[in-house]
């Protein structure tokens, strides 16, 4: 069936997927965004002038608030935007968060282009280079590869790819305000379709301009046959309203050969201008007046912008902790903040809320940080999210929230083996996969129990779903003691874990209790009934242990009466096997090294909240890797540090968080 063809029902399905999601926003099961960090950007060079900074800021008590007062907070999501639009949409009073419906003055996005390149990750270790290729996590958002079902019928290439994009871009439509614009940067390889599909969401009459973005190239470039060299891409510029939009004029300064062609005229006064006709008089006679040069705004800005460059990776032009530092942070597809800043001049307005889903390396937030937006920005990649967060800190943003959202498995569960298959009939296979017997139906009504075959061993599939916290080892542990008259042993396989697992396991002290996580690419391997008998016979499924972090105990001295120094040093680093990670078999004897010689060095991001309420880590120090005012090696973060805090009487709760450069997260708790 030719594009043509498939496009109305990509249409049809697209609506109905909307108004599912519409109809569903007042649900009680909607969804809600977890709040993983307050970040308020602190540095070795700027955090013993925090709080005065604050102050400065009006935002003293940032530390303290309580995330439902009304004060609006930037916002920085890790997962599938589809789930964060529905999100803004129903709002979320947990964490402050009024609906966002019509209140989004500017939406920038860079989505994938349907290029069907595979982006693949390159993480350089002190010692060690590995490549990595996106989990099945981010496996849509890296891989620029796509398919999916229409109608139940299996489709791929761009079908699939415009059927993604569809309910995006139309719940978009809902957040704009009235007077609100959409930015949609794309590539030849579907601008014209994608045209269609907004044209069809938003009307040919709200279309207001497509925008060509020569960027050029710094050689020429190179044609791979009789091509033409590639050095332009599309932006596709649509309004909520077109008459009542946001439009700001811009100009361009005249380059010094225009002023030479046209301002060729000097009074005595030495002032240059330009003659302009401005009609005839009775006689026939020309009649002139002058424009001066210092009067003039410039050339008004064209749809064709060529003066805007691309930003080139090039680890050695960034220097992060170096004021006026190159704005390059090694992220592929990374767009210039010139780009972004015309866009946000033109089609927004100071205090506008300014909103990009497709964030990579986190230039639109950047860049509204710096001309007074508010912003929220998100990406379904660990490591674009990570780049993110270290880009903010490093430029000293103002108070941000870290949040994440969605049920990622889930998706690609019903992207790869289609809508109907259920949660339960994963669990069958996952225990299969492990080696366990699912029970009878009589005695397992979630289809998530087994037991290994000659053994006292049960086995418990969590859901991926949720988070494995402390109710689920808890509902584990009564398994094993009652089950069909009780258990030696439970052992818990799960996708997704909440931060402190480790510290939960530590405290449970149950030598009885076994966890271990299930590879995050297994749904990928799992895309065929041929390749999951393929992983049965060949036993290569390894189901790994937890990572985690161990600090040594802080120390506090007292200053003055008035503060506390708290010392805090990484202890260890234990890091899940490296056969749960996708990396290539030289990749994961590096790794292996690694972790036995210096494990310190696999983590990524490490942060401090040295009062930690228990529900909300508010950040007041961070540390990570390319940042070299806590020393000059760019690949390692520090291992100790010092902090001075108000003073406190009685027990400190002191929280470290750390990230690891493959994006997982841990967290440990001490009370001094």
């Amino acid at each position: 069936m030719s594009l043509i063809d498939q496009l109305p029902k990509v249409v049809s399905e697209g609506r109905r997927e909307v108004n599912r999601i519409l109809e569903g926003l007042s649900d009680n099961t909607r969804l809600s965004l977890q709040t993983n960090e307050l970040v308020i950007p602190s540095k070795d060079s700027n955090y013993r002038d925090l709080f005065d900074q604050l102050k400065k800021l009006g935002q003293l008590d940032v530390a303290k608030q309580d995330l439902t007062e009304e004060t609006w907070k930037n916002r920085l999501v890790y997962g599938d935007n589809l789930l964060l639009i529905q999100a803004l949409l129903a709002g979320d009073s947990d964490s402050g968060l009024a609906s966002m419906r019509g209140k989004i003055d500017l939406i920038y996005i860079d989505p994938p282009f349907d290029s069907k390149a595979d982006y693949r990750t390159k993480i350089e270790i002190p010692g060690a280079e590995l490549e990595q290729r996106p989990t099945v996590v981010e496996q849509f958002a890296y891989a620029d590869t796509w398919s999916s079902e229409i109608n139940g019928e299996k489709v791929s290439g761009t079908a699939a790819y415009l059927k993604y994009m569809y309910p995006r871009l139309a719940l978009m439509k809902e957040l704009l305000s009235e007077k609100g614009n959409i930015f949609i940067h794309i590539g030849m390889q579907t601008s014209h379709y994608v045209k269609i599909i907004l044209d069809e969401i938003f009307g040919k009459g709200n279309f207001v301009e497509e925008i060509i973005w020569a960027y050029g190239s710094p050689s020429g470039g190179r044609a791979a046959g009789a091509k033409f060299v590639k050095i332009h891409e599309y932006i596709l510029h649509y309004s909520k309203n077109y008459e009542d939009r946001i439009q700001n004029k811009i100009h361009l300064p005249y380059t010094q050969k225009y002023i030479d062609d046209w301002f060729k005229f000097t009074d005595d006064d030495g002032r240059r201008y330009q003659r302009r006709m401005r009609g005839r008089d009775e006689k026939g006679d020309i009649n002139w007046e002058k424009q001066y040069l210092d009067e003039s705004k410039g050339v008004p800005v064209s749809t064709v912008w060529s003066d805007i460059k691309q930003v080139y990776a090039d680890p050695r032009a960034y220097k992060p902790s170096q004021k006026g530092h190159s704005e390059i942070v090694n992220y592929d597809t990374q767009k210039p903040e010139a780009l972004i800043q015309r866009i946000m001049e033109h089609a927004s307005n100071e205090n506008s809320i300014v909103a990009d889903f497709f964030g990579g390396s986190g230039t639109t937030a950047a860049t509204a940080e710096k001309f007074g937006r508010k912003w929220i920005i998100s990406d379904i990649g660990k490591p674009a999210a990570m780049v993110m967060r270290k880009r903010f800190i490093d430029h000293e943003a103002k108070p941000f929230l870290y949040q994440s959202i969605g049920d990622y498995q889930r998706e690609q569960l019903q992207s790869t083996m289609g809508a109907k298959y259920r949660i339960g009939d994963l669990a069958q296979v996952i225990l299969g996969l492990y080696g366990a017997v699912p029970f009878p139906i009589e005695d397992n009504p979630n289809k998530n129990l087994g037991y290994i075959p000659q053994s006292k061993n049960l086995v418990l599939v969590d859901s991926p779903s949720k988070l494995c916290g402390l109710s689920t080892l808890q509902k584990a542990q009564q398994l094993r003691d009652s089950h069909l008259g009780g258990w030696n042993k439970v052992t818990v396989l799960a996708w997704n874990f909440v931060s402190d697992i480790g510290q939960i396991i530590d405290n449970l002290k149950d030598d009885s209790l076994e966890v271990l996580v299930i590879p995050p690419d297994l749904l990928d391997k799992l895309s065929s009934k041929a390749n999951y008998e393929k992983l049965v016979k060949s036993g290569k499924v390894r189901f790994s242990t937890l990572q985690y972090l161990t600090i040594k105990p802080p120390v506090v001295k007292s200053i003055d009466g008035l503060e506390d120094e708290i010392t805090i040093e990484l202890d260890n680093y234990m890091l899940l096997s490296p056969d749960a990670l996708p990396l290539d078999e030289k990749s994961k004897e590096k790794l292996q090294q690694v972790i036995a010689t210096s494990p310190l060095d696999l983590i990524e991001y490490w942060s401090i909240d040295p009062d930690f309420d228990g529900e909300i880590f508010r950040s007041i120090w961070q540390d990570y890797r390319q940042n070299t005012e806590n020393d000059k090696d760019a690949l390692r973060v520090v291992h100790k540090t010092s902090i001075k805090v108000p003073k406190k009487n009685g027990k400190r709760r002191i929280c470290v968080k750390a990230v690891d450069v493959f994006g997982w997260e841990s967290e440990v708790i001490k009370e001094i």
